[in-house]
């Protein structure tokens, strides 16, 4: 039997919990975009303006607080005077990172804003550095954000828009160490303060530019960065106001070191699933490492970080075209998301977004879709079950006791994670038991604040490898559930093996 003993003070307030955190990335990758999103407006699929319906409204249900757009790698060859105007006069282009397929160009700026707009989320556009100019960036923020008589305001409303819109996130190209230009880090600042000097706010529009940071632990690219930003003298929060307010990191979890075959998404054995574990939990070193050389230039944190890539990466299904990266996705990958949020979430202070890679059919999805039907995985359910830490106040879990398990070369790792929040009188709790094969228990001393335990639901399966099709939708699908009680101050809850649970707290 697993046991994690700790306490939490319900009376003093850690940071808050953005509902960015729980935010998404959407890349014209495969059939996230096309098949996923958009079906077109011709469409036998129930959709709006050629959006799905039924996708929007599974988004929307989770309180999708943000969606990154159009890439990744995608972003740095993507011009986007090509996907505005009217569609049968849109130039196509070749995919060249993702299948080298032809698109049509026939999903772009408007039709990106018009599904924010669906789901109710702030977008988050990645403009090129790599192959772009400095003035093709600066004239996309002038045609979503300037109203007046601005040439791409007036560009705009003959496109049919013309009210701008608000658009506060923007990224500075994308992994800039590779596929976004193979620069230097050097190379790199130099090219994001030029970039991000002309990116304007324009109508009262505030930009919140994130620098693309480095890929996993690379902390001597952080360290750049943020030198790069100290060059100006003054204030810091001056000085990063003039250039970037953010700089992001991408961090994937596989089970083998061998980036060529990184493992079955389904077909795993009990060693790839320690070894995944292990991994997973690297991202919590990787965010304090970043944390504390950014602490050393920023100590007030008012630079962010932002995870704008995470989840896990498997090898493609059998079948399925290799550059599409679609995957299946297990009770294995919704401990990974639990995991991460938990991490996330104690890491609030600095860290100020994340976003999963991807939304729909690719990698860690929420939805997979096959023609009209859709399913729901169990990383959506993840999601769902702790959309109440969204902007919440972090309380953090002071822990006595915890197990930690050894397997064969990999190393060890904890094999249970807890988090803690509260706001409008309720807390959340969630618990991850990352044990393959036992049972836990979490005892959690609640101080500070009188509570009772509310609703309770449970994510379990009976094997990691278990996953829903549109045959067994609800092969893994949340529960009511019963295993949390009160012990005096003590709220202690009962976890079956490899299983994700949260319990709400009423607070008096």
């Amino acid at each position: 039997m697993t046991s994690l003993n700790g306490v939490v003070d319900l009376d003093v307030a850690g940071p808050t919990i953005s509902r960015h955190l729980y935010g998404h990335f959407a890349e014209h990758l495969g059939r996230c975009i096309y098949e996923g999103f958009w079906v077109g407006e011709d469409s036998g699929i129930q959709n709006s303006a050629g959006i799905r319906d039924d996708v929007v409204q599974a988004l929307k249900d989770i309180s999708i607080p943000n969606l990154r757009w159009p890439g990744g790698c995608f972003a740095d060859e993507y011009h986007w005077m090509n996907g505005v105007g009217p569609r049968e006069e849109r130039p196509s282009m070749v995919n060249t990172h993702w299948g080298d397929v032809v698109e049509d160009n026939s999903f772009g700026t408007h039709e990106f804003m018009r599904l924010c707009e669906l789901l109710g989320a702030q977008p988050y556009v990645s403009g090129n550095v790599g192959s772009g100019t400095v003035a093709e960036m600066a004239d996309w923020v002038e045609y979503l954000t300037r109203s007046g008589d601005a040439p791409m305001s007036r560009l705009r409303a003959e496109h049919g828009h013309a009210e701008p819109w608000k658009v506060p996130f923007w990224g500075i190209g994308n992994e800039s160490w590779g596929c976004g230009g193979n620069m230097t880090a050097e190379q790199y600042a130099q090219l994001a303060s030029q970039f991000a000097t002309y990116c304007r706010n324009h109508d009262g529009n505030e930009l919140y530019r994130i620098a693309a940071g480095p890929n996993r632990d690379d902390y001597a690219w952080t360290e750049t960065l943020m030198k790069s930003i100290s060059t100006l003298g003054g204030p810091v929060e001056e000085r990063h106001h003039q250039r970037w307010q953010a700089l992001s990191f991408h961090y994937y979890t596989h089970a083998s070191d061998d980036w060529k075959h990184k493992g079955s998404a389904t077909g795993f054995d009990a060693d790839e699933y320690h070894a995944t574990m292990v991994n997973a939990w690297r991202i919590d070193e990787i965010v304090r490492g970043h944390s504390r050389v950014m602490d050393a230039y920023d100590p007030d944190a008012t630079v962010g970080l932002v995870c704008d890539e995470w989840g896990t990466w498997w090898d493609v299904e059998p079948g399925t075209n290799p550059g599409f990266l679609f995957q299946q996705n297990t009770m294995r990958d919704a401990l990974v998301a639990g995991l991460h949020f938990d991490v996330f979430h104690a890491n609030a202070r600095r860290l100020v977004m994340a976003n999963i890679a991807q939304t729909v059919n690719v990698l860690q999805a929420m939805v997979l879709t096959d023609g009209a039907q859709m399913v729901l995985t169990p990383t959506y359910h993840v999601f769902a079950m702790n959309a109440g830490h969204q902007d919440a106040t972090h309380h953090p879990v002071q822990v006595t006791s915890a197990d930690a398990r050894s397997e064969g070369d990999h190393g060890s790792y904890p094999t249970l994670s807890t988090s803690v929040s509260s706001r409008d009188g309720s807390a959340l709790v969630s618990l991850t038991n990352l044990d393959l094969d036992g049972p836990a228990t979490v005892r959690l001393d609640l101080r500070g604040r009188d509570w009772q335990v509310g609703a309770a639901r449970l994510l379990a399966a009976p094997t990691p490898q278990a996953h829903n099709t549109v045959e067994d939708p609800g092969a893994v699908a949340p529960a009511a559930f019963d295993g949390a009680r009160r012990e005096g101050s003590t709220l202690v809850v009962d976890l079956p093996a490899h299983s994700f649970a949260t319990v709400e707290l009423t607070l008096a």
